[in-house]
Formats: C-alpha cells, sequence, structure tokens
C-alpha cells in the first residue's frame, strides 16, 4: 500500500495515479459501516480494473471545526488505521491533512482538486458523508460537482441484526464505556484491539505470585471502562490468553495517577518482553476494579479472575479471530 500525505493547496497531478476507485471517509474504528463502504470500493475497483484508493481526514475535523474540543481518543488512531487498511488491500491511502484552510474551502473546489484531480474515476462513500466548506457537499449534490468525470456509489447506513440504529464510531464508545465488549465486537466485525510497548512497572504482581505485562499504548486509543478483562495478547505472531486489570489500583494507591495502568497475566508465560510492541484485544469484562483490605484479599480475587478468564476461553472454543 502507497501512502500518500496529502494538504490544501493539492498540488499532485493527476497523471501521477492511475484510474482510481476512491473511498472517502474518516474511518474511526473501521467497524461494519466503514468495511461496507471499503467492500463496495474493492468490489468496483476489481469490476473496473482499476487501484483501489482511500482517502481519509488528519487529525479529527472536530478538532478544528470545534473551539471547545481541545483532545479526541480514537477507536483507530492514524497508525492502527494504516494497519487495517492495509490489511484490506488498499493500493494508495490518501491522508489529508484536515486544516483550517482545508475545511474553509468550497464542495467543488475538493472536488476539483482532490477527486478529480487525483484520477478517481469512481467514489464510494456512506450516506452521511459531507465535504467543503459547513459540509455543505453531501452525496446528493455530488453529481453535480463531479462534472461528468467519475461515476459514485452511495453505501447505505449499516444495521446490526434485529437493531434500528445504525453502526457507528459513537455507539462502540458507548459500549467500550460501559465495558461490554460484546457488542464492541459486533458493531466492529472483530474484538476491539490496542497497540502498545511492554513497559517496567511497579514489579509487585511477580511479587505475589502473578507477574505482568504493563502496556503503554502506543497512541491515543479510546479505552474500556476500568475493570478486569479477559484478554488476549499477542507477542510476536503468537497469540496468548490472559486477564487484565485496566485502572488505578486503588489497594495500593489511594491518589489516582494521571492515567490508568494496563496490566496483563499471561497464562504459562515466562518470556522476558520489555519494550516489545504488543497487541491487546479485549474480549469480556470480568468485574469492576475495587480497593481490597490486603494482599491476601486481593491474591484471592485475582485465583478468581484468573479461572474467569480461562473459563471463558474454554466456552468459547475455538478461536474466532
Amino acid at each position: 500500500m502507497k501512502i500518500v500525505p496529502l494538504s490544501y493547496p493539492q498540488t499532485a497531478q493527476k497523471n501521477e495515479y492511475p484510474e482510481l476507485v476512491m473511498a472517502l471517509g474518516y474511518f474511526d474504528g473501521v467497524h461494519l459501516g466503514h468495511q461496507a463502504v471499503l467492500q463496495m470500493a474493492k468490489q468496483k475497483a476489481k469490476a473496473l480494473n482499476m487501484a483501489l484508493a482511500v482517502m481519509t481526514f488528519e487529525p479529527h475535523p472536530s478538532l478544528v471545526l470545534q473551539r471547545d474540543v481541545k483532545h479526541v481518543r480514537l477507536l483507530t488512531p492514524l497508525e492502527e488505521k494504516i494497519r487495517l487498511l492495509e490489511e484490506i488491500g488498499v493500493d494508495y491511502l490518501f491522508i489529508t491533512e484536515f486544516s483550517h484552510d482545508f475545511s474553509e474551502i468550497s464542495p467543488q473546489q475538493f472536488v476539483d482538486d482532490f477527486l478529480i484531480g487525483l484520477h478517481a474515476k469512481h467514489i464510494v462513500a456512506g450516506f452521511d458523508f459531507t465535504y467543503g466548506r459547513y459540509g455543505m457537499g453531501k452525496m446528493e449534490t455530488l453529481p453535480f460537482h463531479a462534472r461528468n468525470q467519475f461515476d459514485f456509489t452511495t453505501v447505505a447506513p449499516c444495521m446490526l441484526e434485529s437493531e434500528t440504529v445504525k453502526v457507528s464510531s459513537t455507539r462502540i464508545r458507548q459500549a467500550l464505556s460501559e465495558g461490554n465488549c460484546t457488542i464492541a465486537k459486533k458493531l466492529l466485525g472483530r474484538f476491539y484491539t490496542i497497540g502498545g510497548a511492554v513497559i517496567h512497572g511497579e514489579k509487585r504482581g511477580r511479587t505475589i505470585g502473578f507477574p505482568t505485562a504493563n502496556i503503554a499504548p502506543n497512541e491515543d486509543f479510546d479505552l474500556p471502562s476500568t475493570g478486569v478483562y479477559a484478554v488476549k495478547i499477542r507477542v510476536g505472531k503468537k497469540w496468548h490468553e490472559g486477564v487484565c486489570n485496566l485502572g488505578y489500583k486503588p489497594t495500593f494507591h489511594e491518589n489516582p495517577a494521571e492515567k490508568p495502568s494496563i496490566e496483563v497475566h499471561i497464562f504459562d508465560f515466562t518470556e522476558n518482553i520489555y519494550d516489545e510492541i504488543v497487541q491487546l484485544e479485549w474480549h469480556q469484562r470480568i468485574r469492576s476494579e475495587k480497593k481490597f483490605a490486603g494482599v491476601d484479599e486481593l491474591v484471592a480475587q485475582i485465583n478468581m479472575d484468573k479461572q474467569a478468564a480461562v473459563a471463558y476461553f474454554q466456552t468459547l472454543g475455538v478461536s474466532q479471530r
């Protein structure tokens, strides 16, 4: 996959690229709704014998358009989004800088410079995609702005079976905030995953018989609610089962830290993996985080948490990856 950074004004020439089928969107989460757009674009590219392109935007538009928004946690920060799009088989990924100047261009200029100007011959986007100043450009206006230079496909909202609300990043965030990994998985089409490095922690786990890998997310991922979870962790190319505490360790700390810690006890694992980059897959919330009267009570609870996670993975049976 070729990654192409873009900014306004757009200076690339049409003849620098082959004819493209281009999917448009921010694609935070690359969830089932996004996947419907991407798979439609992939089908069109194959049918038309064209290269498959995706255009996304960075940073999140709300950071530019909404003065009161200073920070946005993401389901798929850019590095994770790139990984997922590459797995889908995208040929060109255009990462367009969403600057104040870019947000002010007219819908026609966006189409002329960023679609026609990049040799897009077929556009695929969700029904709610907007473009140009104030989002005045919509899928309904795209035929007018296209100037007969490309065709397009509008993808309808994606609904979960028997539900009436569309799949969205907002619904996934809500599920994660409730610790509901099952609903998040249904909306994403896969288990929610974050990436991070194994760092040195307080090393208290090893003294009580439960050594842990402390994970520092490598990007600003949206995290589930605090608590204890059954998780899988990928070290190198291999996935391992484990139990994770996401939180502030109130048994040992009166004053909570600025950020929650992520500590994973990996089952039947003795390797030294400090500084390695791992992926953490959130499967099921076991309980809320709580303060214990002492270490013995905590150890007894961790034993129960471990057994609950083991039981979960046994019921899971054959890997759902």
